[in-house]
C-alpha cells in the first residue's frame, strides 16, 4: 500500500510540474457536413447569434450564417477582404471581436515553401462598415506588422485580471508562444514590437492554428494539429495559470484521431455545442458536443 501511494504521489507531482492535468472535459464530433464557397476554410467566429466562417477562396472572404434547427443556414451575406478590387487579407487567420468597436483580423503569409519565413499582419477594421459594404474599402482603420510573432498571427480577445487583451499564437514547432497584446496600444501602433504593446506571454505546444476564448470558464482553447498540417487536437488551457507561470497549463488535451485532415478553427455557440472547421473540400464544417 505504501508503494502504491508513493507512485501515485509521484505521478501527481509530475503532472503538476508539466502543467498537464486531465479532467472530465471531452469533445466529440456529432455530425460532419460540407459547406461550399469557403475555399480552404480557415476559422469560425461566433458573434451575437451569428456565425462567421472565413477562408481563402479566390480572395480572402467571410460568410455569415445563423443557427437554425441544429444547423448553419447561410444568410446570403458575404464579405470580401479586398480593397480596390485587390486581395488584401488573403489568408485570414483570426477575428478578434468582443462586442466593442476595436476589431482585429489576422493575416499570416508564408514567404517560403519551407515555412520558415512568415509575414504576419493584423488589420484593425471597421467591422460594422465591412458588414455594410461587403469590402475593406474605407474600412481598414490601421495596419499592424506583427513582428513580435514567431510564426504567423491568429488574434482572439481574452480576458485576464478583468481586462481585455488580444491574444495570438504561433504555428510552428520551435519557440511557440501565446502572446497578449494591449488592445489600446495595438490599435495605435504600426508594429507589435513597439514598447508596451506586448503585455504578457507564455510558451505553448506546437501547431496552433487558431484560438478560442471561453469567457465564463477562463479557458483558452488552442485549436491545433497533432503534426504539421494534419490531425485534430483541442487543448483546453487555464489562461490565468499559464500567464502567471509563463508556460502552458493544460486542463485537458483532446486528440480526435478519426480525422486526419487539417483542423483550422473552432468556436462554441453555447455551453456544449460547437463548430469545428477544416481546410478540406469535404466535411469542412463539423458540429461538436463538449461535456464538462
Amino acid at each position: 500500500m505504501k508503494t502504491t501511494l508513493s507512485v501515485t504521489a509521484l505521478l501527481f507531482i509530475a503532472l503538476l510540474a508539466t502543467g498537464f492535468m486531465q479532467t472530465s472535459i471531452d469533445t466529440t464530433i456529432v455530425r460532419e457536413t460540407t459547406v461550399d464557397s469557403l475555399g480552404a476554410c480557415q476559422g469560425a467566429s461566433y458573434q451575437k447569434g451569428r456565425i462567421f466562417l472565413y477562408g481563402d477562396r479566390e480572395v480572402g472572404m467571410i460568410r455569415e450564417y445563423k443557427w437554425q434547427k441544429d444547423s448553419l443556414v447561410y444568410t446570403n451575406k458575404e464579405y470580401k477582404l479586398t480593397q480596390n478590387g485587390q486581395d488584401v487579407i488573403g489568408h485570414p487567420t483570426g477575428i478578434a471581436f468582443n462586442g466593442g468597436t476595436k476589431v482585429f483580423i489576422g493575416n499570416s503569409i508564408r514567404l517560403n515553401k519551407e515555412g520558415t519565413k512568415w509575414k504576419a499582419v493584423i488589420y484593425q477594421v471597421n467591422w460594422t462598415g465591412l458588414q455594410k459594404t461587403g469590402m475593406l474599402d474605407g474600412n481598414i482603420i490601421s495596419t499592424i506588422d506583427d513582428d513580435a510573432c514567431i510564426q504567423g498571427t491568429r488574434p482572439e480577445y481574452v480576458k485576464y485580471n478583468h481586462k481585455w487583451y488580444v491574444a495570438t499564437a504561433d504555428y510552428g514547432n520551435k519557440g511557440n508562444e501565446v502572446r497578449l497584446y494591449d488592445p489600446e496600444k495595438l490599435a495605435h501602433c504600426t508594429k507589435t514590437s513597439e514598447p508596451g504593446v506586448l503585455y504578457k506571454k507564455f510558451t505553448c505546444t506546437p501547431w496552433v492554428q487558431n484560438l478560442h476564448w471561453v469567457s465564463d470558464k477562463g479557458i483558452l482553447v488552442l485549436i491545433q494539429n497533432q503534426i504539421e498540417g494534419r490531425k485534430w487536437r483541442l487543448t483546453y488551457v487555464d489562461l490565468k495559470k499559464s500567464i502567471d507561470a509563463g508556460s502552458i497549463q493544460i486542463i485537458k488535451q483532446i486528440d480526435i484521431d478519426s480525422r486526419i485532415d487539417e483542423l483550422e478553427g473552432f468556436t462554441f455557440i453555447n455551453d456544449h455545442k460547437g463548430i469545428a472547421v477544416t481546410s478540406s473540400r469535404k466535411n469542412n464544417v463539423n458540429y461538436t458536443n463538449t461535456s464538462w
